[in-house]
């Protein structure tokens, strides 16, 4: 069948009062769009609207609403409160055609040229975005809206669509599609709305998303409105007339208007303020719009202050005064509350034209992010430009530079079930899987991107759709490094890394000191450092690395062991002999370097003795110490710096014995720490807390006297060295008040 001899009366899609509306909007779009469209437009998007539902193509939405009306009415919406050229239009209207199979983009491209062809490209692709992830409370979800919609009227053409949704869907039946489509008005489209300085239809989705979503509250806020607006009309009357004289009479140029709040931000307030209709202040609000020169702005705006302060009382609570500095966003006004006639209380709003212009039209972004391409502020600085391309009727060609150029440091992708993420531009496969989680990064093998096998260092696209293939062998690589680009990826491979490292360390290690014990070898650990250090590594750990790695072997590790060790005990080949007459006494240092078997050597060469440990001064590992000779034949060991040392060695000297740590190292010891400082709420729990956070040492006791807004502490503590003391007695200095820290 042709589809120019189709006419609308012959089809059975339409019912008789969608005909005759039809045909009403026909004449409308036609009356508005007129000197828009081209002499054949018409005919043919009839003919091919005909064609698409004479072949039964096009269906009906979730609430039953006639798609060719909706897009009708939606182009009205756009020429009327919006306006827009004839690819707008035209595409709204052709849009269906195209996405219900009936003809192609490539088709209408021919037909009605390259613009309008792109219009329906935009529209159909945000409609895919919608099948592939049905939840839009997420604040990507907008950027991702606005990163598919290469050209902007897409969004628009989006806002206007939904504006008129939601006034057809008042009685519908399909109550939790229209809870859906309320929720999304309110969240995604008007706050886009906002951003495009369209305010009315901002206003209108807020009001019918609340009507449908919170019925009963908008009718009453509705109905106290109705009821109470001629006696509002002639308060604002009765309050303007007195201040407009005055205004007039010191010569200022003016104009004065009076505007109720929006059911939404009326709703919005009683639940924040926790009360009625009547217990909101602001209902209405006067504004005063000054027409001032830029030098004299400032001042006339105080003068009109002064002028209304003067007449009737203020509220200095409920002064703001965003003259003097503006909000965050660019907004300036001078917001005064004053108790007027009958003593109730009215919002006063004292601006400029220029000030409300911004305030009005959303420029404020523009004008305090100028120049900067990124985040929100280029989006904001965008939405403006381009709603003042749309407001001065400029040729739509303009909307080429705003090709999302604004996206191009980002990209959007999704999983298989449909959650976002957005990454920088560049980022790979690798990049997606460590956003999703560090344990599928590090087991990241590869992907699926819109079902295709790729590998890891594969680029994202926005809109692909990426699964993550991942494997139990795999484990994070050092080139890894080179194939991302986010900072939570490289952190996390770098960990990886440093974790693995040391697993193969402590590895390697037990390995080394396992070979030793079989071949019944004590190990000595600074010994060990020498050969390391002999064998050129700097750093221990590379020295277990190359271990793991099997780059150096095991046996020749050991070989340069039993040199080293012969060498230190003069048994080495290449050793020279050491005559009787050049033998010098071994120094405690050499001594201590080259022994190992016992914790303590008492006098020089006897091993094996026991001791104990002097109470009076608690000597540990690592303290310069000697023994005393106790008169049961026992052994006590006294710390050289030890209170007690001075009166033993004079008195009892001959009783004296020289003593000394071997490299093998003892158990932990008991000391005890003297900690002074300002009395302060919680300075045990950091004293306690910074002790249970270092590895062995434990507390065995503690105890802390307050005196005068001063503390005396005494702690003791089990640890294995002096070294281990150090670093506790430093850090103990660290704590907020602690004045002095010292051993008792």
């Amino acid at each position: 069948m042709n589809k120019n001899k189709l006419t609308m009366n012959q089809n059975t899609f339409f019912s008789d009062s969608e005909k005759a509306r039809l045909a009403q909007l026909y004449k409308q779009l036609l009356t508005l769009s007129g000197k828009i469209l081209r002499p054949d437009d018409c005919k043919k998007v009839k003919s091919y609207l005909i064609g698409a539902a004479s072949n039964n193509l096009i269906r009906r939405n979730v609430f039953g609403m006639n798609p060719i009306i909706n897009d009708m009415e939606t182009a009205l919406i756009v020429t009327s409160e919006i306006g827009m050229t004839r690819g707008a239009i035209l595409g709204i209207m052709l849009h269906t055609c195209v996405r219900c199979g009936y003809s192609t983009t490539e088709d209408i491209e021919r037909q009605f040229g390259e613009d309008v062809a792109g219009i329906i490209k935009g529209l159909n692709r945000i409609r895919e975005l919608y099948e592939k992830t049905p939840s839009v409370e997420s604040e990507n979800f907008r950027s991702l809206l606005l990163s598919f919609a290469e050209d902007m009227r897409v969004v628009l053409i989006m806002i206007a669509n939904r504006v008129n949704i939601m006034r057809q869907i008042k009685d519908t039946d399909q109550k939790e599609a229209q809870q859906k489509v309320s929720a999304e008005a309110a969240y995604l489209y008007a706050p886009l709305a906002h951003k495009l300085g369209l305010y009315r239809l901002k206003s209108e989705l807020e009001d019918l998303s609340l009507k449908y979503m919170e019925h009963d509250a908008y009718y009453l806020i509705k109905e106290k409105l109705n009821a109470t607006k001629k006696a509002r009309d002639e308060y604002i009357e009765k309050f303007i007339k007195p201040i407009e004289a005055k205004l007039k009479e010191a010569g200022l140029k003016f104009h004065m208007k009076g505007r109720t709040k929006s059911i939404h931000s009326i709703w919005q307030k009683m639940k924040k303020q926790h009360c009625g209709v009547e217990g909101i202040y602001d209902l209405f609000a006067i504004r005063i719009i000054l027409d001032s020169p830029l030098e004299k702005e400032k001042m006339e705006c105080w003068q009109v202050y002064s002028i209304i302060t003067d007449m009737y009382q203020p509220n200095p609570k409920r002064l703001r005064d965003w003259l003097s500095i503006p909000k965050s966003n660019g907004y300036e006004s001078l917001h005064i509350t004053v108790l007027g006639p009958e003593n109730k209380w009215v919002e006063v709003q004292i601006r400029t034209e220029r000030m409300d212009e911004i305030a009005e039209r959303g420029l404020a972004a523009h004008w305090r992010y100028k120049g900067i391409k990124s985040g929100e502020s280029g989006v904001d600085e965008w939405l403006n430009s381009i709603r003042n391309a749309l407001e001065n009727n400029d040729d739509m060609q303009l909307m080429d530079q705003f090709k999302m150029d604004l996206y191009e440091d980002e990209v959007f992708v999704f999983t298989p079930k449909g959650d976002l993420f957005k990454l920088p531009k560049g980022a790979t496969v690798l990049d997606f899987a460590y956003a999703i989680h560090t344990n599928v990064g590090d087991h990241c093998i590869g992907a699926k991107i819109n079902e295709r096998n790729v590998q890891l260092r594969q680029t994202l696209n926005s809109g692909d759709q990426v699964e993550i293939l991942t494997s139990n062998n795999q484990t994070p690589k050092q080139d890894w490094l080179n194939i991302v680009v986010t900072g939570k990826a490289k952190t996390k491979i770098r960990q990886a890394l440093k974790e693995m490292q040391a697993k193969q360390g402590a590895f390697a290690k037990e390995l080394l000191e396992r070979k030793f014990k079989n071949r019944k070898i004590e190990y000595d650990e600074p010994t060990m450092m020498h050969v390391i250090k002999k064998m050129g590594f700097k750093v221990v750990t590379d020295f277990y690395k190359s271990l793991a790695d099997e780059t150096t072997d095991v046996n020749d590790v050991i070989d340069t062991y039993l040199d080293e060790q012969k060498y230190e005990a003069g048994l080495a080949e290449h050793a020279p002999a050491t005559s009787a007459e050049n033998y010098n006494a071994p120094t405690d240092a050499e001594l201590k370097a080259r022994t190992n078997e016992d914790v303590l050597i008492i006098d020089q060469n006897l091993k094996g003795l026991d001791f104990t440990l002097a109470k009076c001064c608690q000597p540990i590992y690592g303290d310069d110490v000697f023994g005393f000779v106790t008169i049961n034949g026992g052994i006590k060991i006294h710390r050289c710096d030890c209170p007690n040392a001075q009166e033993l060695r004079k008195r009892f000297g001959y009783r004296i014995v020289k003593a000394r740590w071997a490299g093998k190292r003892g158990s932990h010891y008991p000391i005890t720490l003297k900690v002074i400082g300002n009395d302060d709420i919680g300075i045990v729990n950091n004293i306690t807390s910074i002790i249970s956070k270092e590895e062995k040492i434990s507390l065995r006791s503690i105890s802390i006297d307050s005196h005068d807004g001063l503390f005396s502490g005494t702690l003791t503590v089990m640890l294995d060295d002096t070294g281990k003391l150090q670093q506790l007695m430093k850090k103990l200095k660290t704590i907020k008040g602690v004045k002095q820290v010292g051993r008792n």
